[in-house]
């Protein structure tokens, strides 16, 4: 049973319409996290970290990693610790701050993470398949303008505190 399948017409369309993005965030996740396991022997984690390395060519610091995942510390040091064992990311001192590590990918790791990468894309878009290209537009839109009024929400919280 999913998420969605909590929800009944009593209930608010907002509060139902919540439950379906829910639910259909975990049904592609969950596709993701099985094929990347399969096809690329990884985790959705660590293609993750190496997704925000990639972003940033200079490499990150281990606290603005932490904080783009959404993930503590910790986590980040394991997965971190797993990649450089693999070869896949270096770290290096930070100039004028002893204490934090720069983390970025190597050139090998830049290489597996374009091929997971190209091949995520494609899941993506298989997932989607069932809406048009207009429709996944209107949708980004949408969704677009959550975000816009929740950031705006969060705006006026920190203003009152």
């Amino acid at each position: 049973m999913d998420l969605e399948a909590r929800a009944h017409e009593a209930h608010h369309d907002a509060l139902r319409l919540w439950l379906r993005m829910l639910t259909c965030t975990q049904l592609i996740e969950q596709r993701v996290r099985g094929r990347l396991r399969e096809q690329f022997e990884t985790t959705l984690p660590r293609f993750d970290l190496m997704a925000q390395l990639e972003r940033s060519p200079d490499g990150l610091k281990m606290n603005e990693l932490s904080r783009r995942m959404m993930v503590t510390g910790g986590n980040v040091t394991g997965i971190t610790d797993q990649l450089e064992a693999e070869g896949l990311v270096e770290r290096t001192a930070v100039a004028n701050d002893r204490r934090a590590l720069c983390i970025r990918l190597t050139d090998a790791g830049r290489k597996a993470f374009a091929d997971m990468a190209a091949v995520h894309e494609g899941w993506i878009v298989d997932a989607l398949a069932g809406l048009s290209e207009r429709e996944v537009a209107t949708l980004h839109k949408l969704l677009g303008k959550v975000k816009q009024h929740m950031n705006q929400s969060v705006k006026e919280v920190e203003v009152m505190a």
